[in-house]
């Protein structure tokens, strides 16, 4: 069977034979809907171990090489200079370069590099056409349609563009939990004492990096010993793409015209067209009844036993998870986290990914204290492809 979330590992269940390798797999199979199904899900997708407490992530995209006319009167069918806005994808006109007029059908040709990283464009207008047939208003978007050379030219003029480079921090998470002698020596109804406290921590410590690869910001701060106290950066302040409620005709309020328009224009524009969203209550709500009369919502199944339906759209298929931290956070109610599982990955410090350390406890003490600790952090690989909605108070 194939895993039903683009990004994660293996069938999608968990066979007979399956071991853990790490009690991030331990937590996924003991508790799939639990209250860290992000993290849980992160733990049957590609981690990466780092060899240093700061990783760089290089973000690599092809430009869009779309212009706007910068001029309050427009342009006649026979001006052949056009100014621009000032803009970074002016570099990718250089001569030989064709462009159209959407709005017009013109398609004209860059006759010179001086547009390059300028505001001014030399053009041979209106190809094919009548001389007259084309004028050119202010504000309107040329485009690069492609780039025409004549025989015998010398080579083009080279263009390129570099990446940009990001960063985040792993960050030490440490969870202990203790008994004492006499509770070890105690008869428990309820079961051994140390093996209850583990599993208590270990839940405690997945809720505590959920919330940190939802809510972190990333950060370093130095204590004074020479030491470093590393934040690693959560999903909703590094990504880009921020819906708010505020900002709906109706605040609050989006329809379902809206929310079909968001899922074309901006949820499925980039990235995979498999995504994963975690969604408070009255989200999951707004969603079912949309889904009720088109969707057609499906249980997804190999998803590791996380409890995900499956909405088909034209856009995209979109699975929703209802999150049960948000149910805890007021403001999260109303909130949704898209999330292409391809473009994350869950980094850890090399040696140090999640382990129990047993025996902690100081000489003498009547006492065993363990702790769970994990030096890891959050790596968005891309940020376009990810949404955060928030605010959707209401439907109509």
């Amino acid at each position: 069977m194939v895993t039903a979330i683009a990004g994660l590992r293996g069938p999608g269940s968990f066979g007979t034979d399956f071991r853990p390798t790490n009690y991030r797999e331990s937590y996924l199979l003991l508790e799939p809907n639990g209250s860290a199904p992000f993290t849980a899900l992160l733990s049957m997708a590609q981690g990466e171990a780092t060899d240093d407490s700061q990783f760089n992530v290089f973000r690599d995209e092809l430009p869009d090489r779309v212009v706007k006319v910068n001029n309050t009167g427009g342009y006649n069918a026979t001006a052949t200079t056009i100014t621009i806005d000032q803009d970074s994808e002016s570099a990718f006109l250089v001569a030989g370069s064709l462009l159209c007029n959407p709005a017009t059908g013109e398609v004209m040709r860059v006759t010179s590099d001086t547009a390059q990283n300028g505001t001014s464009i030399a053009v041979a207008r209106n190809l094919g056409t009548a001389a007259a047939a084309h004028t050119i208003a202010d504000n309107q978007e040329l485009f690069v349609v492609g780039y025409a050379a004549e025989d015998g030219a010398d080579v083009g003029t080279p263009i390129s563009f570099d990446p940009t480079v990001t960063s985040n921090f792993t960050q030490i998470f440490r969870t202990s939990f203790s008994v004492t002698g006499t509770l070890q020596a105690t008869y428990r109804r309820t079961g051994d004492a140390e093996d209850e406290y583990a599993m208590k921590a270990l839940k405690l410590h997945m809720q505590e990096i959920e919330r940190a690869f939802f809510f972190g910001q990333k950060h370093t701060e130095n204590t004074g010993l020479n030491n470093e106290r590393r934040y690693t950066g959560g999903i909703l302040n590094s990504i880009t793409n921020v819906i708010d409620g505020a900002t709906f005709s109706t605040p609050g309020q989006m329809t379902e015209d809206e929310f079909d328009s968001l899922l074309i224009n901006t949820v499925f524009a980039f990235g995979g067209t498999e995504k994963i969203a975690f969604v408070g209550p009255k989200c999951a709500a707004h969603l079912q009844r949309f889904g009720k009369a088109r969707w057609q919502p499906t249980v997804v199944e190999g998803a590791y036993g996380v409890n995900i339906t499956r909405y088909n759209t034209t856009s995209g298929s979109l699975m929703v998870a209802l999150h049960p931290q948000f149910r805890q956070m007021p403001t999260m109610s109303e909130a949704m986290v898209i999330i292409d599982m391809t473009q994350v990955k869950y980094r850890y410090l090399q040696g140090r990914d999640t382990q129990l350390l047993r025996d902690r406890q100081s000489p003498g003490r009547d006492a065993v204290q363990h702790e769970y600790l994990s030096d890891c952090g959050l790596e968005l690989l891309t940020d376009k492809t990810h949404t955060f909605i928030k605010g959707w108070a209401t439907t109509a």
